[in-house]
């Protein structure tokens, strides 16, 4: 029999299959609506053999527009993933692409990437919209491909800034007008609707204590704390309700075309290249380094601890610990835990608030469907071990059910596939340096590529 936490995921990872149906279907994407949906079939059988019910509550907010958002442009979608063809006049056909930076937008005066006036610089909102930063790139290309009319095409890196606040940079494979352009960044904005508290009931030693089969209530009064769901009741019933946090793009917004074989192509590519082997921490490693003196490589560390104190207390999900410091359960609320110490990745300082990926890739950017990609990877891997295709005739896979008395607990399976990786990971690693020779003799090392 599975545990509350395994249901609590099977269900959260439905909802999430879901948002990302829905969302292809929304931006006429039907092949990836497609895969969505074959995923999301799959696990709700897995659910109904696990006796999970499916009957989980949906809570849909409003799609209309915000007033104060301008208009947002819109055509008819077209069945492609390329923009226009362009001829030259000497019979050239060209299909020029566009490299676009978009930032975030100001919480204060800065100067080299630090504050004038530490005491007036908006860290809150800065910490909050590092934190959803992700949420408002997916609705950007949602709206750019609105706008555009057909699949748009992307790779896209973020990096933060000196100030330290996340920008994007993305490739475009085909190109739009830049007034549309921009009044699609100037259109695009996320809204927060979480429990929009801002008053701090609970900190230091005035914590609220756990009681088992009750949850989290108050020390002194034995009040419950209402949970999540209670949370967001709440938030449904309030018709004056308000998100706890709108964000956009500021207005600064670099917009260049882009030409296959050009000077400024090959820049680009190598531009958003080199951010595949490299982490986000040493990006913010790098920004800190670029202090010139002893008294601005003091501000820029005062500068960088108000700003991750700021992302300590903030909540970065439904799950975050933090919640218990407005005297809300988090969701799947647990014992032990603790206001300022979320172990999710958005908290930690080398991250600065955003928890995403630091690649963005479009399903269609290569022409190659996830499936191709490992198939292409397995193949790399087997010629570089120098091991035999297995026979496909040779073994009957059979999937078990969650219930079957052969599967082992969840624990193990996963010590299992960890070992697994480690060791597939030693082996490809041995292999390569037989063959290169190791880091620093002349090879290509391993670290980037495992």
């Amino acid at each position: 029999m599975i545990d509350g936490d395994e249901r609590a995921w099977m269900r959260e990872f439905r909802d999430e299959v879901r948002s990302k149906r829905d969302a292809a279907l929304a931006a006429g994407e039907t092949r990836e609506a497609e895969d969505w949906a074959a995923v999301l079939a799959g696990h709700e059988a897995e659910m109904g053999q696990a006796g999970v019910g499916l009957e989980a509550r949906r809570r849909v907010r409003s799609t209309r527009r915000r007033q104060e958002a301008p208009a947002l442009p819109k055509r008819a979608m077209r069945p492609t993933t390329v923009g226009r063809a362009f001829t030259t006049p000497d019979g050239r056909i060209l299909r020029p692409s566009m490299f676009i930076t978009l930032t975030l937008p100001s919480y204060g005066r800065v100067h080299g990437g630090l504050p004038v006036n530490p005491e007036t610089y908006d860290y809150v909102g800065a910490a909050r919209d590092s934190l959803h930063f992700g949420k408002l790139i997916d609705r950007f290309v949602q709206n750019l491909r609105r706008a555009a009319g057909w699949n748009v095409q992307y790779f896209a890196v973020v990096e933060p800034q000196r100030r330290l606040a996340p920008h994007l940079h993305m490739a475009i494979r085909g190109t739009l007008p830049r007034a549309d352009l921009r009044q699609v960044i100037a259109a695009t904005y996320h809204q927060v609707w979480w429990p929009a508290v801002n008053e701090v009931r609970y900190e230091g030693d005035h914590l609220p204590k756990w009681e088992d089969g009750v949850g989290y209530v108050d020390r002194e009064t034995g009040e419950i704390l209402p949970t999540w769901e209670e949370a967001l009741d709440t938030l449904e019933t309030d018709r004056n309700a308000e998100p706890r946090h709108v964000m956009a793009f500021g207005a600064q917004a670099d917009i260049r075309g882009v030409v296959a074989g050009s000077r400024d192509a090959d820049l680009s590519i190598k531009y958003l290249a080199k951010y595949l082997t490299k982490s986000l921490g040493e990006a913010v490693a790098e920004v800190a380094e670029a202090a010139d003196d002893g008294a601005r490589d003091s501000a820029r560390r005062v500068h960088v601890r108000r700003l991750v104190e700021a992302l300590r207390w903030e909540p970065c999900s439904a799950r975050c610990s933090n919640w218990l410091r407005f005297g809300i359960q988090p969701e799947n609320a647990k014992r032990e835990m603790e206001p300022g110490r979320c172990p999710k990745a958005a908290h930690r300082a080398e991250r600065l608030g955003y928890g995403g990926r630091r690649v963005l890739v479009s399903r269609q950017w290569s022409g190659k469907t996830l499936g191709g990609y490992q198939q292409a990877r397995r193949a790399w891997v087997v010629e570089a071990l120098g091991l035999e295709e297995a026979d496909a005739d040779r073994f009957v896979w059979q999937k078990l059910s969650a219930t079957d008395a052969q599967l082992a607990p969840l624990p193990e399976r996963l010590m299992r596939l960890v070992a697994d990786r480690m060791a597939g990971r030693a082996r490809l690693a041995a292999s390569m340096v037989a063959e290169q020779g190791p880091p620093g003799d002349g090879g290509s090392g391993v670290g980037g590529a495992l």
